[in-house]
């Protein structure tokens, strides 16, 4: 039980966090994330999940134990330097709704200094690659679809090419068809360009589809990580609550059989 890698991009080492006066979020938290696969965090509401994701680029720094960054201590990186090496997704998006979508992705390039050809290159570019058709460029994110704002936030995030993507469940709150959509598009992407993802869910159907590996969290501790076969037939029992939840779901959504002919019209 727990990841065991020699080539980690992030490290995380007995890592607390507790802010003043309130609970105890994270929990001598062990866990590393394997270079260029997907690892997944994977709880119920108030897990740690969302909080271990702030501590990898420092929104949030461990009150206790530390993590490590490219074999770096993350407290010797500069925070923007860091945020920087690291995409970031949100559920949410937060776009600049007065910015149009090609200065949204572009506003990291712009902020690194690029020069505006680049930059629009680059933008043209990534809305390419996460399927935008290059005359939504103009528009703002009022005028877009929840689906086309999420490939938004996917192509901001990428936009400085960071080797390492943060995303905190980036399709949450999306309609299913376009959840399904995105989640296969993500996956074809992550496929194509290899990035070090860490994406957090409560979603195990979610969790089995993208992730190489599935770190569950509960209470703020680590309670096992495993690839998507063992996770199915582990006997652990935090897990098999999962499996089950999983599968009375989808018995519930089952479609009724349709009536034999004769029988009700």
């Amino acid at each position: 039980m727990g990841v065991a890698t020699t080539d980690a991009a992030v490290a995380i080492r007995g890592a607390s966090y507790h802010p003043p006066g309130g609970p105890l979020l994270v929990d001598s938290l062990t866990l590393d994330v394997p270079r260029g696969l997907t690892l997944v965090l994977l709880g119920r509401s108030g897990s740690g999940k969302t909080t271990t994701l702030k501590l990898m680029n420092r929104l949030l720094d461990p009150t206790a134990g530390d993590l490590q960054v490219e074999g770096r201590p993350a407290n010797e990186w500069d925070p923007i330097r860091l945020r920087r090496h690291m995409g970031y997704v949100i559920q949410d998006v937060g776009l600049f709704p007065h910015y149009t979508v090609e200065r949204n992705i572009g506003i990291l390039p712009a902020v690194e200094g690029w020069p505006s050809v680049r930059t629009r290159e680059r933008v043209h570019e990534l809305m390419a690659l996460v399927g935008l058709d290059s005359t939504l460029a103009s528009r703002y994110p009022r005028e877009l679809s929840g689906g086309q704002r999420q490939r938004v936030g996917v192509a901001r995030a990428l936009a400085l090419d960071p080797p390492i993507l943060l995303m905190d469940e980036p399709f949450g709150a999306l309609d299913p068809l376009t959840r399904a959509e995105l989640q296969g598009e993500f996956y074809r992407l992550q496929t194509r360009l290899g990035k070090t993802v860490v994406l957090v869910t409560h979603d195990l159907r979610e969790a089995l589809l993208l992730g190489s590996q599935i770190a569950l969290l509960d209470g703020g501790r680590l309670a096992g990580c495993y690839a998507p076969a063992e996770f199915l037939s582990t006997s652990d029992p935090l897990a098999a609550a999962y499996r089950n939840a999983f599968a009375a779901g989808n018995e519930q959504h089952r479609l009724p059989p349709a009536p034999a002919s004769g029988g009700v019209r």
